[in-house]
């Protein structure tokens, strides 16, 4: 249940935090700002980084 409540916080930040930075990115660059790809592209890809550095860190310790 830890785990789960874990990854659920994650993927609620990320997407919070990737808004904030897609919209600034897409008004620097004039790009179009669309809201569902970047939360799904920012929560897919932070999910995948931290569940992959807790499996390599939790290997590495004796």
């Amino acid at each position: 249940m830890k785990f789960i409540i874990s990854n659920l916080l994650v993927i609620f930040w990320a997407v919070i935090f990737g808004e904030i930075i897609g919209y600034i990115a897409s008004q620097l660059t004039g790009l179009n700002y669309n809201l569902t790809e970047i939360g799904v592209v920012s929560a897919v890809v932070v999910l995948i980084a931290v569940n992959a550095l807790t499996l390599i860190s939790k290997h590495s310790v004796k």
